[in-house]
């Protein structure tokens, strides 16, 4: 090694390994698979509060994977430092929804693919489980469930609630009681076969009901 050596750079060396044209064709594609996600995230969301930002997110997270794996891939030196350099991130970021954690995945996977310079795998294989999440997670059941909280004066008003329950609902389940003197409060959950919520005015006028209340019950069900 001789002195001009030492201060030699290889920084403009690296700057052709990768074309115009394929980071341009990859980045492109990038972009469309993650609005593609984006779309598929916003049509099947079902939570309480629609975050934008987090469908943004995927697009970026599409975008920034492929071009850290168009990196990598031109350079084994720079695939190794890649990975010390990444090993040291940490995410807090809480998923409130256990969906989320495969629309992530799926962006970081897209990328991958891509930039590796899968496109038919890339393409294809989003579409696939673009049209498997749209026809699962739209599925919904056909009974609405509601949870009604009941308080009577005895067991002889709980008998003629739930007789009452049983006769206006498809199914009616306890589940959780609770009796003090004088009073019990029940809490069952209930299938109706119609958004008609106005038999819970006739069952507040039972005699011995002191007051039902109808909460909507947000959740996924089983059975």
């Amino acid at each position: 090694m001789t002195f001009s050596d030492i201060f030699k750079s290889s920084f403009l060396e690296n700057v052709a390994s990768v074309s115009i044209l394929d980071m341009a064709l990859a980045m492109a594609l990038a972009f469309a698979i993650g609005v593609f996600i984006f779309f598929i995230y916003k049509k099947t969301y079902s939570g309480v509060m629609y975050s934008t930002s987090f469908g943004v997110t995927l697009v970026a997270l599409t975008m920034i994977t492929t071009f850290v794996i168009l990196a990598v891939t031109s350079n084994v030196v720079l695939s190794l430092g890649m990975v010390g350099a990444l090993s040291i991130v940490r995410f807090r970021t809480a998923i409130k929804e256990p969906l989320d954690i495969a629309f992530l995945f799926w962006a970081i996977a897209g990328g991958i693919v891509l930039a590796a310079g899968l496109i038919p795998l890339a393409v294809f294989g989003s579409i696939i489980i673009g049209v498997m999440i749209l026809v699962f997670a739209n599925h919904r059941q056909t009974f609405t469930p509601y949870i009604v909280v009941i308080n009577c004066d005895g067991s002889e008003s709980e008998k003629r609630a739930f007789d009452y329950l049983k006769d206006k609902t498809r199914k009616c389940t306890v589940k959780s009681k609770t009796a003090r003197k004088g009073s019990v409060e029940v809490n069952a959950e209930i299938r109706l076969e119609k958004d008609d919520t106005d038999f819970i005015n006739e069952l507040s006028e039972i005699d011995g009901v002191d007051s039902a209340v109808l909460v909507s019950y947000n959740g996924d069900y089983m059975g």
